[in-house]
């Protein structure tokens, strides 16, 4: 694997494609790895020779075994501790400029396409994010086109419905984090109170290994003394928060010592925090670590 180059090797060609298809699948840097190896495993046991089309038979492979591994770990998710959400990945700063991008690969995105069906995630991602035509979706799927294309208005539908759109002026997003920042930096519950929307609600993904609520925060209130209260713990001491762009868009990555030990990802309109997603599952960080992101 290490001596193929990209002119010689389709599969070190189209990697990015393929770990941008399985991680929106999965929602998971671990899982998309893994079901990479096994593309790539696969892919070195076939006859190469046979294959007309070496991109779409490796994305319908990555499809395929993403969806084989979505719905095997559907059960383990339905006894997740607390409410579970994606990994989050460090992607290319420029993402965060061009808005239809950042949300195909946002955390508010990934929560929706969760909702969705293994094959209803398929299906839409295979049209919506990457441009495939219901043909060669049905193809890659090995299912009728009309299916495929009642499927896909389903699951399109299901998004819209349920992906309000919000702001995503790069300047706002930044006056916002920066003063966001401050506010928790001070332990202004005043200030912070002020940042968030009156019906915001977080979400913390602490999967039973660190301390995280267990259930949904509602209101300015609530999530406020939430966090600085989490701020004030002794395990807090040493964070520092860096805005950084996760998933698509200008988020917070919180380190001690370099490591990084929560990321926050949030929605913003007129200025305040309206969804905020908190990750700080020690075993769903390793898409924050240097040198691990995606375009």
């Amino acid at each position: 694997m290490t001596d193929a180059t990209p002119d010689s090797d389709p599969y070190i060609e189209h990697r990015r494609l393929l770990f941008a298809t399985a991680y929106r699948m999965l929602g998971s840097v671990t899982d998309a790895e893994d079901v990479l190896q096994d593309a790539w495993l696969a892919w070195n046991s076939t006859d190469r020779a046979t294959i007309r089309n070496p991109r779409a038979y490796l994305v319908r492979a990555v499809t395929n075994l993403s969806l084989n591994r979505l719905t095997s770990t559907r059960a383990t998710r339905e006894t997740y501790v607390g409410p579970w959400l994606p990994e989050p990945l460090l992607t290319s700063p420029d993402a965060a400029a061009d808005a239809e991008k950042a949300d195909t690969v946002s955390t508010a995105m990934l929560v929706v396409l969760e909702t969705l069906s293994p094959v209803e995630r398929a299906v839409f991602l295979l049209r919506e994010v990457f441009g495939y035509s219901h043909g060669e979706i049905a193809d890659t799927l090995d299912r009728p086109e009309p299916t495929i294309r009642q499927i896909a208005r389903r699951a399109r539908e299901h998004v819209r419905d349920r992906r309000p759109r919000f702001d995503t002026d790069r300047a706002e997003r930044e006056k916002v984090t920066a003063r966001f920042i401050a506010a928790c930096a001070g332990g202004d519950l005043n200030a912070v109170m002020e940042l968030l929307a009156p019906d915001v609600t977080a979400w913390t993904d602490g999967g039973g290994k660190v301390t995280a609520a267990i259930r949904p925060l509602h209101g300015a209130s609530q999530v406020s003394r939430w966090i600085l209260g989490v701020l004030a713990k002794p395990e807090s001491a040493g964070i520092v928060p860096e805005p950084t762009v996760i998933n698509g868009e200008l988020g917070l990555l919180c380190t001690i010592e370099g490591v990084p030990v929560a990321a926050l990802t949030f929605d913003i309109a007129d200025g305040r925090l309206h969804n905020l997603w908190f990750q700080v599952n020690p075993d769903k960080l390793h898409g924050l670590r240097a040198g691990h992101g995606m375009a």
